[in-house]
Protein backbone atom coordinates (compact mmCIF):
# COMPACT_ATOMS: atom_id res chain seq x y z
CA UNK A 1 0.00 0.00 0.00
CA UNK A 2 1.43 3.27 -1.31
CA UNK A 3 -0.48 6.83 0.06
CA UNK A 4 -3.54 7.24 1.40
CA UNK A 5 -5.93 4.26 1.15
CA UNK A 6 -9.73 3.54 1.77
CA UNK A 7 -10.66 0.54 2.44
CA UNK A 8 -14.59 -0.75 3.29
CA UNK A 9 -14.26 -4.40 5.21
CA UNK A 10 -17.55 -6.26 4.34
CA UNK A 11 -17.88 -8.90 7.30
CA UNK A 12 -20.58 -11.63 7.91
CA UNK A 13 -22.30 -11.13 11.53
CA UNK A 14 -21.11 -14.34 13.47
CA UNK A 15 -18.19 -13.94 15.52
CA UNK A 16 -15.93 -15.93 13.62
CA UNK A 17 -15.82 -13.72 11.18
CA UNK A 18 -16.16 -10.57 12.53
CA UNK A 19 -13.25 -10.92 14.73
CA UNK A 20 -10.43 -11.54 12.27
CA UNK A 21 -12.19 -8.86 9.96
CA UNK A 22 -11.49 -6.71 12.35
CA UNK A 23 -8.22 -7.52 13.15
CA UNK A 24 -7.72 -6.97 9.75
CA UNK A 25 -8.94 -3.66 9.69
CA UNK A 26 -6.86 -2.53 12.94
CA UNK A 27 -3.79 -3.91 11.04
CA UNK A 28 -4.41 -2.17 7.83
CA UNK A 29 -4.41 1.46 10.04
CA UNK A 30 -0.98 0.89 10.79
CA UNK A 31 -0.08 1.84 7.02
CA UNK A 32 -2.44 5.16 6.91
CA UNK A 33 -5.13 3.29 5.70
CA UNK A 34 -9.00 4.33 6.08
CA UNK A 35 -10.92 1.58 7.18
CA UNK A 36 -14.81 0.94 7.39
CA UNK A 37 -16.85 -1.50 8.28
CA UNK A 38 -20.45 -2.85 7.62
CA UNK A 39 -22.08 -5.51 9.26
CA UNK A 40 -25.05 -6.15 10.76
CA UNK A 41 -26.31 -3.59 13.37
CA UNK A 42 -26.84 -6.43 16.16
CA UNK A 43 -22.75 -7.09 15.81
CA UNK A 44 -22.15 -3.16 16.38
CA UNK A 45 -24.18 -2.74 19.15
CA UNK A 46 -22.66 -5.69 20.98
CA UNK A 47 -19.08 -4.72 20.49
CA UNK A 48 -17.37 -3.72 23.38
CA UNK A 49 -16.25 0.00 22.40
CA UNK A 50 -13.03 0.04 24.27
CA UNK A 51 -11.47 -2.53 22.38
CA UNK A 52 -11.98 -0.32 18.93
CA UNK A 53 -9.07 0.80 17.55
CA UNK A 54 -8.86 4.61 16.89
CA UNK A 55 -9.74 5.59 13.56
CA UNK A 56 -11.88 2.41 12.27
CA UNK A 57 -15.31 3.57 11.53
CA UNK A 58 -18.47 1.47 11.01
CA UNK A 59 -21.66 1.60 8.56
CA UNK A 60 -24.13 -0.79 10.18
CA UNK A 61 -27.08 -1.75 8.62
CA UNK A 62 -30.22 -3.82 10.07
CA UNK A 63 -30.44 -7.44 8.56
CA UNK A 64 -33.65 -8.10 9.90
CA UNK A 65 -32.47 -9.77 13.05
CA UNK A 66 -31.65 -6.59 15.09
CA UNK A 67 -31.46 -9.50 18.29
CA UNK A 68 -28.79 -11.28 16.52
CA UNK A 69 -28.82 -15.28 15.52
CA UNK A 70 -31.00 -16.64 17.97
CA UNK A 71 -31.11 -20.42 18.70
CA UNK A 72 -34.20 -20.86 17.19
CA UNK A 73 -33.40 -19.04 13.81
CA UNK A 74 -33.27 -20.36 10.21
CA UNK A 75 -30.10 -20.50 9.12
CA UNK A 76 -31.37 -19.84 5.49
CA UNK A 77 -33.85 -17.14 6.41
CA UNK A 78 -30.99 -15.47 8.36
CA UNK A 79 -28.34 -15.70 5.52
CA UNK A 80 -31.14 -14.54 2.56
CA UNK A 81 -32.14 -11.75 4.96
CA UNK A 82 -28.70 -10.68 5.36
CA UNK A 83 -28.03 -10.78 1.94
CA UNK A 84 -30.92 -8.31 0.84
CA UNK A 85 -30.51 -5.96 3.20
CA UNK A 86 -26.45 -5.62 3.25
CA UNK A 87 -25.73 -5.96 -0.58
CA UNK A 88 -28.69 -2.63 -0.50
CA UNK A 89 -26.38 -1.14 2.91
CA UNK A 90 -23.23 -1.69 0.80
CA UNK A 91 -24.33 -0.37 -2.58
CA UNK A 92 -25.48 3.02 -0.13
CA UNK A 93 -21.56 2.44 1.49
CA UNK A 94 -20.48 3.41 -1.98
CA UNK A 95 -22.70 5.60 -3.17
CA UNK A 96 -22.05 7.89 -0.05
CA UNK A 97 -18.51 7.52 -0.33
CA UNK A 98 -18.30 8.86 -4.26
CA UNK A 99 -20.85 11.40 -3.45
CA UNK A 100 -18.30 12.75 -0.48
CA UNK A 101 -15.13 12.87 -2.02
CA UNK A 102 -13.95 9.90 -0.20
CA UNK A 103 -14.60 7.01 -2.91
CA UNK A 104 -13.55 3.34 -1.42
CA UNK A 105 -10.44 2.13 -3.18
CA UNK A 106 -11.29 -1.62 -2.43
CA UNK A 107 -13.92 -3.55 -1.11
CA UNK A 108 -13.06 -6.93 1.65
CA UNK A 109 -15.02 -9.46 2.01
CA UNK A 110 -15.32 -12.53 4.62
CA UNK A 111 -16.47 -15.73 4.26
CA UNK A 112 -19.95 -16.71 3.57
CA UNK A 113 -21.11 -13.06 1.65
CA UNK A 114 -19.99 -13.67 -1.99
CA UNK A 115 -22.21 -11.25 -2.56
CA UNK A 116 -20.15 -8.18 -1.84
CA UNK A 117 -18.19 -8.89 -4.13
CA UNK A 118 -20.70 -8.60 -6.73
CA UNK A 119 -21.66 -5.28 -5.45
CA UNK A 120 -18.47 -3.69 -5.32
CA UNK A 121 -17.28 -4.95 -9.13
CA UNK A 122 -21.29 -3.38 -9.96
CA UNK A 123 -20.03 -0.24 -8.68
CA UNK A 124 -16.45 -0.19 -10.23
CA UNK A 125 -14.95 -1.10 -7.03
CA UNK A 126 -12.13 -3.84 -6.69
CA UNK A 127 -13.07 -6.36 -4.64
CA UNK A 128 -10.88 -9.32 -2.27
CA UNK A 129 -12.10 -12.21 0.14
CA UNK A 130 -10.99 -12.29 3.17
CA UNK A 131 -11.34 -16.40 4.21
CA UNK A 132 -11.81 -16.72 7.51
CA UNK A 133 -11.20 -20.73 7.20
CA UNK A 134 -7.92 -22.83 6.33
CA UNK A 135 -6.96 -22.58 2.88
CA UNK A 136 -7.18 -26.13 2.27
CA UNK A 137 -11.16 -25.62 2.79
CA UNK A 138 -11.35 -23.38 0.44
CA UNK A 139 -8.78 -25.81 -1.86
CA UNK A 140 -11.25 -28.57 -0.99
CA UNK A 141 -14.51 -26.31 -2.07
CA UNK A 142 -12.72 -25.36 -5.35
CA UNK A 143 -12.34 -29.18 -6.13
CA UNK A 144 -15.65 -30.61 -5.53
CA UNK A 145 -17.11 -27.61 -8.11
CA UNK A 146 -14.70 -28.48 -10.44
CA UNK A 147 -12.85 -31.76 -11.61
CA UNK A 148 -13.65 -33.87 -8.58
CA UNK A 149 -17.20 -32.67 -8.15
CA UNK A 150 -18.48 -36.85 -9.46
CA UNK A 151 -15.62 -38.37 -7.03
CA UNK A 152 -16.43 -36.51 -4.07
CA UNK A 153 -20.30 -36.51 -4.59
CA UNK A 154 -20.51 -40.44 -5.73
CA UNK A 155 -18.61 -41.46 -2.29
CA UNK A 156 -20.36 -38.58 0.26
CA UNK A 157 -22.22 -41.49 1.95
CA UNK A 158 -19.03 -43.42 3.20
CA UNK A 159 -17.10 -41.79 5.96
CA UNK A 160 -14.12 -44.14 5.52
CA UNK A 161 -13.97 -43.40 1.64
CA UNK A 162 -10.20 -41.88 1.11
CA UNK A 163 -10.25 -38.95 -1.18
CA UNK A 164 -6.85 -38.02 -2.50
CA UNK A 165 -6.50 -34.07 -3.74
CA UNK A 166 -3.35 -32.64 -5.24
CA UNK A 167 -1.76 -30.13 -2.81
CA UNK A 168 -3.44 -31.67 0.09
CA UNK A 169 -2.87 -34.10 3.01
CA UNK A 170 -4.89 -37.88 2.86
CA UNK A 171 -8.37 -37.08 3.39
CA UNK A 172 -11.25 -39.57 3.98
CA UNK A 173 -14.79 -38.23 3.41
CA UNK A 174 -15.43 -37.40 7.28
CA UNK A 175 -12.50 -34.89 6.99
CA UNK A 176 -14.36 -32.71 4.53
CA UNK A 177 -16.58 -29.96 4.97
CA UNK A 178 -20.09 -31.17 6.70
CA UNK A 179 -21.68 -29.78 3.76
CA UNK A 180 -20.17 -32.35 1.19
CA UNK A 181 -21.29 -35.18 3.34
CA UNK A 182 -24.95 -37.02 2.85
CA UNK A 183 -25.60 -36.92 6.29
CA UNK A 184 -25.81 -32.80 6.18
CA UNK A 185 -29.20 -31.85 7.17
CA UNK A 186 -31.13 -30.49 3.83
CA UNK A 187 -31.31 -27.30 5.35
CA UNK A 188 -27.51 -26.85 4.76
CA UNK A 189 -27.42 -27.24 0.91
CA UNK A 190 -28.40 -24.08 0.48
CA UNK A 191 -25.03 -23.11 1.88
CA UNK A 192 -22.76 -25.26 -0.16
CA UNK A 193 -24.74 -25.17 -4.02
CA UNK A 194 -25.32 -21.52 -3.65
CA UNK A 195 -22.89 -19.65 -1.26
CA UNK A 196 -19.93 -21.89 -1.57
CA UNK A 197 -20.72 -22.39 -5.12
CA UNK A 198 -20.64 -18.38 -6.19
CA UNK A 199 -17.86 -18.12 -3.81
CA UNK A 200 -15.61 -20.02 -6.33
CA UNK A 201 -17.59 -18.29 -9.47
CA UNK A 202 -16.99 -15.03 -7.77
CA UNK A 203 -12.97 -15.71 -7.87
CA UNK A 204 -13.74 -15.79 -11.52
CA UNK A 205 -14.45 -12.29 -12.25
CA UNK A 206 -11.13 -10.65 -11.06
CA UNK A 207 -7.91 -12.13 -10.12
CA UNK A 208 -8.27 -14.54 -7.87
CA UNK A 209 -6.25 -13.15 -4.86
CA UNK A 210 -7.68 -14.17 -1.74
CA UNK A 211 -6.12 -13.22 1.63
CA UNK A 212 -6.16 -16.43 4.39
CA UNK A 213 -6.24 -15.85 8.12
CA UNK A 214 -3.50 -18.77 8.20
CA UNK A 215 0.37 -18.27 7.53
CA UNK A 216 2.82 -20.44 5.47
CA UNK A 217 4.30 -22.50 8.10
CA UNK A 218 1.17 -24.04 8.70
CA UNK A 219 -0.41 -24.85 5.15
CA UNK A 220 2.78 -24.82 3.29
CA UNK A 221 1.31 -27.10 0.33
CA UNK A 222 -2.41 -25.84 0.66
CA UNK A 223 -1.59 -22.35 0.16
CA UNK A 224 -0.02 -23.22 -3.05
CA UNK A 225 -2.12 -26.32 -4.10
CA UNK A 226 -4.09 -24.42 -6.57
CA UNK A 227 -2.46 -22.76 -9.71
CA UNK A 228 -5.56 -20.30 -10.64
CA UNK A 229 -5.50 -18.67 -6.86
CA UNK A 230 -3.54 -16.67 -5.35
CA UNK A 231 -3.58 -17.17 -1.66
CA UNK A 232 -1.77 -14.54 0.57
CA UNK A 233 -1.63 -15.50 4.12
CA UNK A 234 -1.93 -12.73 6.62
CA UNK A 235 -2.78 -14.92 9.74
CA UNK A 236 -2.83 -15.43 12.62
CA UNK A 237 -5.39 -12.45 13.07
CA UNK A 238 -5.16 -12.48 17.02
CA UNK A 239 -5.46 -10.44 19.30
CA UNK A 240 -2.74 -8.83 20.01
CA UNK A 241 -1.07 -9.53 23.67
CA UNK A 242 1.52 -6.60 23.48
CA UNK A 243 -1.40 -4.21 23.80
CA UNK A 244 -2.79 -3.29 27.15
CA UNK A 245 -7.17 -3.28 26.04
CA UNK A 246 -6.86 -5.41 22.57
CA UNK A 247 -5.36 -9.24 23.90
CA UNK A 248 -9.25 -8.98 24.58
CA UNK A 249 -12.57 -10.61 22.63
CA UNK A 250 -13.74 -7.57 20.36
CA UNK A 251 -17.21 -8.26 21.86
CA UNK A 252 -18.46 -8.86 25.57
CA UNK A 253 -16.90 -7.10 28.38
CA UNK A 254 -18.00 -8.50 31.44
CA UNK A 255 -16.43 -8.36 34.82
CA UNK A 256 -13.55 -11.06 34.32
CA UNK A 257 -12.35 -11.33 38.32
CA UNK A 258 -13.91 -14.35 38.88
CA UNK A 259 -12.61 -16.73 36.28
CA UNK A 260 -9.26 -15.57 36.50
CA UNK A 261 -8.96 -15.76 40.47
CA UNK A 262 -10.03 -19.16 40.39
CA UNK A 263 -7.33 -19.58 37.27
CA UNK A 264 -4.52 -18.25 39.57
CA UNK A 265 -5.06 -20.75 42.45
CA UNK A 266 -4.58 -23.76 39.94
CA UNK A 267 -1.62 -25.70 39.24
CA UNK A 268 -0.21 -25.13 35.87
CA UNK A 269 -1.17 -27.27 33.05
CA UNK A 270 -4.16 -28.62 35.23
CA UNK A 271 -7.10 -27.29 33.70
CA UNK A 272 -9.45 -28.91 31.28
CA UNK A 273 -10.89 -25.85 28.96
CA UNK A 274 -14.12 -26.83 27.52
CA UNK A 275 -15.66 -24.50 25.16
CA UNK A 276 -17.65 -25.38 21.96
CA UNK A 277 -17.72 -21.69 20.18
CA UNK A 278 -20.49 -19.37 19.82
CA UNK A 279 -23.23 -21.04 17.06
CA UNK A 280 -22.49 -25.07 18.45
CA UNK A 281 -26.02 -26.04 20.29
CA UNK A 282 -25.32 -29.58 22.38
CA UNK A 283 -28.12 -31.92 23.51
CA UNK A 284 -28.66 -32.50 27.05
CA UNK A 285 -27.86 -35.91 26.89
CA UNK A 286 -24.20 -34.30 25.17
CA UNK A 287 -24.11 -32.08 28.49
CA UNK A 288 -24.20 -35.16 31.17
CA UNK A 289 -21.96 -36.56 29.24
CA UNK A 290 -19.17 -33.89 29.34
CA UNK A 291 -20.48 -33.59 32.76
CA UNK A 292 -19.40 -37.40 33.60
CA UNK A 293 -16.52 -37.15 31.60
CA UNK A 294 -14.83 -34.21 33.62
CA UNK A 295 -15.69 -35.60 36.87
CA UNK A 296 -14.18 -39.42 36.17
CA UNK A 297 -10.94 -37.15 35.03
CA UNK A 298 -11.13 -35.65 38.61
CA UNK A 299 -9.28 -32.65 37.42
CA UNK A 300 -10.10 -29.28 37.76
CA UNK A 301 -12.01 -27.74 34.41
CA UNK A 302 -13.48 -24.83 33.59
CA UNK A 303 -16.52 -25.03 31.04
CA UNK A 304 -18.39 -22.67 29.18
CA UNK A 305 -22.04 -23.34 28.87
CA UNK A 306 -23.25 -20.78 26.81
CA UNK A 307 -26.84 -18.71 26.74
CA UNK A 308 -29.00 -21.31 28.28
CA UNK A 309 -30.07 -22.88 31.29
CA UNK A 310 -28.69 -26.00 30.42
CA UNK A 311 -26.06 -25.53 33.05
CA UNK A 312 -28.84 -25.45 36.03
CA UNK A 313 -30.37 -28.29 34.38
CA UNK A 314 -27.10 -31.08 35.09
CA UNK A 315 -28.27 -33.45 37.35
CA UNK A 316 -24.39 -33.70 38.89
CA UNK A 317 -24.13 -29.96 39.44
CA UNK A 318 -23.13 -29.79 43.12
CA UNK A 319 -20.08 -32.18 42.66
CA UNK A 320 -19.39 -30.43 39.42
CA UNK A 321 -18.90 -27.00 41.26
CA UNK A 322 -16.69 -28.78 43.79
CA UNK A 323 -14.23 -29.78 41.20
CA UNK A 324 -14.52 -27.15 38.60
CA UNK A 325 -16.03 -23.55 37.41
CA UNK A 326 -18.69 -23.30 34.70
CA UNK A 327 -19.48 -19.88 32.99
CA UNK A 328 -21.43 -18.92 30.48
CA UNK A 329 -18.81 -16.81 28.80
CA UNK A 330 -15.00 -16.02 29.26
CA UNK A 331 -12.22 -14.24 27.28
CA UNK A 332 -10.91 -17.54 25.32
CA UNK A 333 -7.75 -15.62 24.57
CA UNK A 334 -7.09 -14.79 27.94
CA UNK A 335 -7.74 -18.34 29.05
CA UNK A 336 -5.78 -20.10 26.94
CA UNK A 337 -2.69 -17.65 27.68
CA UNK A 338 -3.24 -18.71 31.32
CA UNK A 339 -0.69 -21.19 32.25
CA UNK A 340 -2.84 -23.18 34.51
CA UNK A 341 -4.31 -24.54 31.24
CA UNK A 342 -3.30 -27.91 30.82
CA UNK A 343 -5.69 -29.03 27.44
CA UNK A 344 -8.58 -27.39 25.46
CA UNK A 345 -11.89 -29.18 24.57
CA UNK A 346 -13.17 -27.53 21.71
CA UNK A 347 -15.92 -27.92 18.55
CA UNK A 348 -12.78 -26.68 16.34
CA UNK A 349 -14.10 -23.65 14.34
CA UNK A 350 -10.88 -22.04 12.49
CA UNK A 351 -10.30 -18.79 15.70
CA UNK A 352 -10.33 -21.08 18.45
CA UNK A 353 -8.62 -23.65 16.09
CA UNK A 354 -5.70 -21.25 15.71
CA UNK A 355 -5.94 -19.56 19.07
CA UNK A 356 -4.84 -22.86 20.92
CA UNK A 357 -1.92 -23.44 18.17
CA UNK A 358 -0.94 -19.69 19.17
CA UNK A 359 -1.09 -20.60 23.05
CA UNK A 360 0.45 -23.72 22.51
CA UNK A 361 -2.30 -25.77 24.14
CA UNK A 362 -2.97 -29.45 23.50
CA UNK A 363 -6.82 -29.80 22.38
CA UNK A 364 -8.88 -32.59 22.38
CA UNK A 365 -11.54 -31.80 19.05
CA UNK A 366 -15.28 -32.45 19.02
CA UNK A 367 -15.99 -30.91 15.27
CA UNK A 368 -19.78 -30.30 15.30
CA UNK A 369 -20.04 -28.73 11.39
CA UNK A 370 -18.93 -26.80 8.45
CA UNK A 371 -15.02 -26.38 7.93
CA UNK A 372 -14.61 -28.27 11.61
CA UNK A 373 -14.17 -31.55 10.29
CA UNK A 374 -11.20 -30.79 8.35
CA UNK A 375 -9.67 -28.56 10.78
CA UNK A 376 -9.73 -31.60 13.44
CA UNK A 377 -8.00 -33.69 10.41
CA UNK A 378 -5.32 -31.32 9.90
CA UNK A 379 -4.78 -30.98 14.19
CA UNK A 380 -4.71 -34.44 14.94
CA UNK A 381 -2.92 -35.95 11.66
CA UNK A 382 -1.01 -33.21 9.85
CA UNK A 383 -0.19 -30.65 13.26
CA UNK A 384 -0.26 -33.39 15.72
CA UNK A 385 -1.51 -30.83 18.19
CA UNK A 386 -4.40 -32.69 19.56
CA UNK A 387 -7.00 -35.73 19.80
CA UNK A 388 -10.10 -36.37 18.24
CA UNK A 389 -13.03 -38.06 19.94
CA UNK A 390 -14.83 -41.30 18.78
CA UNK A 391 -18.53 -40.44 18.63
CA UNK A 392 -21.05 -43.44 19.69
CA UNK A 393 -22.25 -44.92 16.71
CA UNK A 394 -26.28 -44.62 16.96
CA UNK A 395 -26.11 -41.05 17.69
CA UNK A 396 -22.70 -39.47 16.99
CA UNK A 397 -22.38 -38.10 21.20
CA UNK A 398 -19.00 -38.17 22.67
CA UNK A 399 -18.89 -40.53 25.66
CA UNK A 400 -18.16 -39.43 28.98
CA UNK A 401 -15.55 -42.59 28.74
CA UNK A 402 -14.52 -41.06 25.53
CA UNK A 403 -13.70 -37.60 26.63
CA UNK A 404 -11.76 -39.12 29.98
CA UNK A 405 -9.82 -41.46 27.66
CA UNK A 406 -8.82 -38.24 25.60
CA UNK A 407 -7.94 -35.97 28.21
CA UNK A 408 -5.81 -38.54 29.56
CA UNK A 409 -3.97 -39.11 26.89
CA UNK A 410 -2.99 -35.63 26.23
CA UNK A 411 -2.52 -34.91 30.03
Amino acid sequence: MTGHRRILIVAYAGKGHINPALRFGKHLLKFDVEVTVCTSLSVVQRLDKDTIPRGLTFAPFSDGHDNGIQLNTNIEQFINDFETNGARAVADAIRSAVSAGKPFDHLVYTTVIPWAARVAYSHGVKATLLWCQPATVLDIYYYYFNEYHSLISSNNNNPTCEIDLPGLPQLTMADLPSFLLASSPKEHDYILEQMMKDHIDVLKLAPPTILVNSFSELEAEPIRAIKKLEFIPIGPLLASKSENSTSRDFFDAIDQDDYIQWLNKQSKSSVVFVSFGTLATLSMDQQEEIADGLLECGLPFLWVIRGSDQAGRLSKLDELKKQGMIVGWCSQVEVLSHQAIGCFVMHCGWNSTVESLAAGVRVVVFPQWSDQPTNAKMIESVWKTGVRVKRRDEDGVMEGKELKRCVEMLL
